[in-house]
C-alpha cells in the first residue's frame, strides 16, 4: 500500500492518537493492535471484515483489537480515525463497553454531539489543544466517563521523559530502570500502574508517535524512521502497516498545527476550500 490514501493531519496524546482528513481512496484489509475509533463529518463511513463480505454503512464505528477490516471514508467529507492503545485505562473501557469482537456499530445518538464537537473544533480552532480536548471528550462519551490515564509518579515522569529522549536508542528496561531510581522488577510494575501498559509496548508506541508528529513537521520519512528509533524507512513502513493498516507515506501531511492560532494559513488550498465547504454544510446540517 504505497499510494496515498488521504490528506489529513495527526495528533497524539498519551495512550493514543487521531488522524483527521479525506480520504481518496480504500484502506485495504488490515488489522492492528490498537482499538480503533472511526466516524465520519457526516453518515456514510464504511467498513468490511474480510474482501468476500459486502460493504456496511455506519454512524460510527469501535473496532476491536487485531480485528481485520477493510476502510472506506471515501464518500464522507471528512473522518476522523482514533487508535487507542488497548492497555491504558480508556482502552480497558472500551473492551468492556464493547466487548464483542468484531466491529460494532455506535449510532449517532451514542456518540451524541462529541463526534461533530471535534470536527468543529478541527474546522474553526485547528489547534492540537482545542482537537485534543475534542477527542478526549468523544473518548470520555464512549467510554462512560473513563478518564484517561495520567502519569503523576516523579519517578515515571523522569522515565518517561527519558525514554521520549531516547527514542533513536531504543532505551532498555534496565536503562530506564536505573534513571527512575528503581529496580527493574520494582520499575515494571510502578510503570504499568501509572500509565496503563507495559514498557516495550510503551515504546513502540512513542515510537511512532514521533514518527507521525516529526511527519506533520515537515521532517522527511527516513529522517523520522531514523529519529524514532526504527532500522530504516522500510522498517517503519512495514511495522505501521501491521500496526495501524497504513504506511505513514500513505497519508499526504496537510502542515503542522499550532498551539495558539487556526493553523488554516497552513493548510493546503483544497484543505482549505474543503473546510470551508465542510463548514457551511455542517451550518445547514445543524452540526453546530
Amino acid at each position: 500500500m504505497s499510494s496515498v490514501v488521504g490528506s489529513g493531519q495527526f495528533v497524539s496524546w498519551d495512550g493514543g492518537c487521531l488522524i483527521l482528513g479525506h480520504a481518496t481512496a480504500i484502506t485495504p484489509m488490515h488489522a492492528h493492535y490498537a482499538i480503533q475509533i472511526a466516524f465520519g463529518s457526516e453518515r456514510g463511513i464504511r467498513f468490511r471484515p474480510t474482501d468476500r463480505e459486502a460493504w456496511t454503512e455506519y454512524d460510527g464505528v469501535v473496532i476491536a483489537s487485531r480485528q481485520p477490516h477493510s476502510m472506506d471514508s471515501s464518500h464522507v467529507p471528512f473522518g476522523a480515525i482514533l487508535f487507542i492503545e488497548p492497555e491504558t485505562r480508556e482502552g480497558r473501557a472500551l473492551a468492556e463497553r464493547f466487548p464483542h469482537d468484531g466491529i460494532t456499530s455506535v449510532p449517532a445518538d451514542v456518540l451524541g454531539d462529541a463526534a461533530p464537537a471535534l470536527f468543529a473544533a478541527w474546522r474553526e480552532h485547528g489547534s492540537a489543544r482545542a482537537i485534543v480536548h475534542a477527542v478526549q471528550r468523544v473518548v470520555r462519551t464512549l467510554t462512560g466517563g473513563v478518564a484517561p490515564s495520567v502519569v503523576s509518579d516523579e519517578r515515571i515522569l523522569r522515565a518517561t521523559s527519558y525514554i521520549k529522549s531516547h527514542l533513536s536508542q531504543s532505551p532498555t528496561l534496565e536503562e530506564v530502570a536505573e534513571v527512575a531510581c528503581l529496580s527493574p522488577s520494582r520499575f515494571r510494575h510502578l510503570f504499568v500502574e501509572e500509565t496503563g501498559t507495559a514498557l516495550r509496548p510503551y515504546i513502540l508506541w512513542c515510537r511512532f508517535v514521533s514518527v507521525w508528529d516529526r511527519l506533520m513537521a515537515g521532517d522527511s520519512l527516513s529522517a523520522a524512521a531514523h529519529a524514532a528509533g526504527f532500522a530504516d524507512a522500510a522498517h517503519l513502513t512495514r511495522t505501521s502497516r501491521r500496526m495501524f493498516g497504513l504506511a505513514p507515506s500513505a497519508l499526504q501531511m496537510t502542515g503542522p498545527l499550532r498551539p495558539d492560532d487556526d493553523g488554516s494559513h497552513d493548510l493546503p488550498t483544497a484543505i482549505r476550500a474543503a473546510k470551508s465547504s465542510a463548514s457551511a454544510n455542517a451550518v445547514r446540517a445543524g452540526m453546530r
